[in-house]
């Protein structure tokens, strides 16, 4: 009796056998689907796969708390709005000198704090075209080359999401502390200005300082960009960030020397020059000068800012003679900004672009 109920035994422990080897061969394509699904070839229902759903918002999430969290975005926050309370302070002293005076005009009052100062500081809109590039650089010239350091990237990447969902989240979450940042600052300023002065602001002027506000954001994420494309490029945070610094530096400084030495080599001579020659000529270096990103934004601003700005350019004695000395609406001056706000956004886009390129094109590996 038991040499028969031994081969029954045996035979049902290789039918288990089999039956366990087949499970785990199914699992193991279950398994294998998702990242066979990840890939470039892959389609559903002739369809691209799509990453993990709330894989974008995780991440931008991520990032967000990761910057909010840091001393090195305290510290940038701090260096800015300590600056910027000290011009309006010195911004608020000018303004009641002159509502003080006989002949202070109470027009566009609050657009002042913004841009007059008493001379011991710069303006508002000074500090932050000095320092907002830092705020930008400081954000992402370590955004992917440290993730690649530490060797989360490689991990990051095994997960099923797209390239292109990280460094988007990247910049987004950068941006979103940045807009958070200047819309409160700009808002605390209007605010303090107005508890103050007494002078509540007009729908004209809040409609400006939006403007600005929307103008600055998009300034400093063209120098978000540029410090992300450097830190794709570069694989260690030092040279990328000294690579952002250097271009901030050239188009702060050395940028308007090196156009004064043009201008005087291609200035047209005086004894023959006529004034379509003049006209020409400062076209030219008009031209030349709005290269600088520095030089877009303060022409943005100080046009949005400042509504007697009328033109931006040379004018003739032809063109002076009937205009009127008023201020412009704001949708004429947003019109006359309009190709310094179409710049900087340009510049932004190419940026992203590169540095977009640049990542699909890399090879991530473990600590690479």
């Amino acid at each position: 009796m038991a040499k028969e109920t031994t081969p029954n035994a045996a035979a049902k422990l290789n039918g288990y056998a089999s039956q366990a080897k087949a499970w785990l061969h199914s699992r193991r394509d279950m398994l294998r689907k998702p990242v066979r699904a990840s890939g470039e070839g892959a389609a559903d229902g002739g369809r691209r796969s799509r990453s993990m759903p709330g894989a974008f918002g995780v991440l931008v999430r991520k990032e967000v708390s990761d910057h909010i969290r840091s001393w090195r975005f305290i510290l940038l926050l701090g260096i800015i709005a300590l600056t910027c309370v000290a011009s309006l302070y010195t911004a608020l002293n000018s303004i009641r000198d002159a509502l003080g005076s006989e002949d202070g005009v109470q027009e566009f009052v609050l657009l002042k704090l913004f841009t007059i100062s008493d001379g011991t500081l710069p303006t508002f809109i000074g500090f932050v075209g000095f320092l907002g590039p830092l705020l930008g650089i400081g954000m992402g010239f370590d955004a992917v080359n440290s993730e690649r350091n530490k060797g989360t990237l490689s991990r990051i990447m095994a997960q099923p999401i797209h390239r292109d969902d990280l460094l988007n989240a990247k910049f987004v979450a950068s941006l979103i502390v940045i807009s958070i940042m200047f819309l409160t600052l700009g808002f605390l300023t209007m605010a303090l200005g107005t508890l103050i002065i007494g002078i509540p602001p007009t729908f004209e002027e809040f409609l400006r300082i939006i403007s600005f506000l929307l103008v600055t954001i998009f300034y400093v994420g063209f120098w978000l960009n540029l410090s992300i494309m450097f830190s794709v490029r570069f694989r260690q945070p030092a040279t990328s960030a000294l690579s952002c610094i250097a271009v901030w530096l050239f188009f702060s400084f050395f940028y308007d020397m090196i156009l004064q030495l043009i201008a005087k080599g291609i200035a047209p001579n005086a004894p023959t020059t006529t004034v379509q020659d003049v006209l020409n000529y400062q076209n030219l270096m008009m031209w030349l000068n709005r290269i600088s990103p520095y030089t877009l934004f303060n022409e943005a601003t100080t046009t949005l800012l400042v509504p007697s700005v009328r033109n931006l350019g040379p004018l003739t004695n032809e063109q002076v003679i009937g205009a009127i000395a008023s201020p412009l609406p704001f949708g004429q001056s947003l019109l006359l900004v309009w190709p310094q706000i179409t710049g900087l956004t340009a510049l932004t886009l190419i940026c992203f672009a590169l540095s977009y390129v640049l990542f699909l094109r890399q090879e991530i590996r473990g600590r690479s």
